[in-house]
């Protein structure tokens, strides 16, 4: 083991997900058919031997315990450290993430651990924490921030975290990306420090009221701070609105990129549901989609991904759509670049088409 905790924080910016998060946090928004976002982070950190898992998130929260359960799917269902779950805070952690830390101060005083890991859910990538940890270690920095070299960055990675260096690789300033460069050095929001120093930054926060984030801090004291960066080489998705979401379902459809983010030796793990295979009829037609289990294929399926236990009617046709689990599209329907929620259904006939720039949302009323 590392020696290191993992601080899985949810303060991340909602604003622009709409309906879809309004009773649930962007963590457990489901993705890929049959994965929620928080998955990829959780794997990466147990495939690296984390053992030791805070969730620090809001209220709203169900749907969240529902699918983490007692952690057994990472193999987290332990009687020492383990996951832990803190969802007692009434202040929203996009703005305020230190009250948070410090009500639970003791789940970090009390660990074993000397390091600390401090990670969003949105930063979706397979990407080794055990490399990074040692990079730490060796570096003599007192934190190492994660960051991506992109090429895209006038359209990608809107709203992001641009990292700024000196001569020697340090990191000197954070600022925002607003689209202006291509070439960018995107944060990913990760960070590792010693276990004292994470505490000592929290309980300066609230002694001093100039700081609400943790981030923020690190953010405004890099002049005093000795922070470096480590590189990040692999694929990277950011879901931070509801495009990035349909975004980042599509880009699973080309077999490249879903054998980097789906390693054969790094997997990602998500809770299970016995279900039974997915049943094709005759007249059904799928072409490069990603079907999960349980489903009734009677219609035509094109470059979709299909979550658990969906019905397709007879003759329905679906191009370039997200629909997520227990979704029922009725026979003769027409669906075009529409993300469906959980449970939504579609009557016979009904003719739906977005954009790939702006996919239509379907929305059922009542959802976890």
């Amino acid at each position: 083991m590392n020696n290191c905790m993992g601080i899985i924080n949810l303060d991340e910016n909602e604003g622009k997900m709409g309906e879809l998060v309004v009773n649930r946090p962007l963590a457990s928004v489901p993705i890929a058919g049959r994965y929620r976002i928080i998955d990829f982070v959780l794997s990466n950190m147990t495939n690296s031997g984390i053992d030791c898992i805070g969730i620090f998130t809001k209220n709203k929260s169900r749907s969240l315990i529902d699918h983490l359960t007692n952690g057994r799917p990472w193999d987290l269902h332990r009687k020492k450290d383990g996951l832990k779950v803190f969802n007692f805070g009434e202040i929203e952690p996009a703005y305020d993430d230190v009250h948070n830390f410090s009500d639970n101060i003791e789940f970090l005083k009390h660990s074993r651990k000397e390091y600390v890991l401090l990670t969003p859910s949105y930063m979706l990538c397979n990407i080794d924490y055990e490399e990074i940890i040692e990079y730490h270690k060796n570096s003599g920095q007192d934190i190492t921030m994660v960051y991506k070299k992109v090429s895209n960055g006038k359209k990608s990675f809107i709203g992001c975290d641009v990292l700024n260096f000196d001569d020697l690789g340090d990191v000197v300033s954070v600022g925002e990306n607003v689209g202006r460069n291509e070439k960018v050095d995107i944060g990913m929001e990760m960070y590792v420090l010693s276990k004292h120093l994470f505490i000592d930054i929290v309980e300066d926060c609230i002694s001093s009221g100039m700081y609400k984030k943790v981030k923020q801090f690190i953010h405004g004291n890099l002049d005093s701070l000795r922070v470096g960066a480590y590189e990040f080489k692999g694929d990277l998705n950011c879901i931070n609105s509801i495009k990035t979401l349909y975004d980042s379902n599509m880009k699973l459809l080309n077999g490249k990129i879903s054998k980097e983010l789906f390693k054969e030796d790094r997997a990602i793990y998500t809770k299970v549901k016995d279900e039974a295979p997915t049943h094709y009829t005759n007249n059904s037609n799928v072409v490069n989609s990603i079907i999960a289990n349980g489903c009734r294929i009677e219609g035509e399926v094109e470059n979709c991904i299909i979550g658990r236990r969906v019905y397709i009617g007879k003759n329905a046709k679906l191009k370039n759509c997200v629909i997520m689990q227990n979704s029922v599209i009725g026979d003769f329907a027409l669906l075009d670049s529409v993300i469906a929620d959980k449970g939504t259904e579609i009557k016979k006939g009904e003719k739906l088409i977005g954009s790939s720039l702006y996919p239509l949302i379907l929305m059922k009323k009542e959802y976890l």
